[in-house]
């Protein structure tokens, strides 16, 4: 008996593209959403510290795409 590999279909870079997109259609919603949570609980600091861990995050994701240092996002945000 011959054993049969599954063919596999590499994503297209459109594709992942497009996926990211869809993500940050989701993630500007859920700002949103946040921004809505805020006004209603002022007092939450919780709400303000999930929104330093996303821009955290996306600094990291900026800098892996970019080369660029986080201490250079830093300036750039700054400005």
């Amino acid at each position: 008996m011959t054993k049969r590999t599954p063919k596999t279909t590499k994503p297209e870079p459109t594709a992942r593209r497009n996926d990211i997109a869809r993500l940050m259609d989701v993630l500007a919603m859920e700002l949103d959403k946040h921004d809505e949570q805020a006004k209603a609980d002022p007092t939450n600091w919780g709400i303000t510290g999930n929104l330093g861990k996303v821009r955290s995050d996306l600094m990291d994701t900026v800098a892996f795409l970019s080369g660029m240092d986080r201490e250079d996002i830093e300036r750039f945000l700054a400005e």
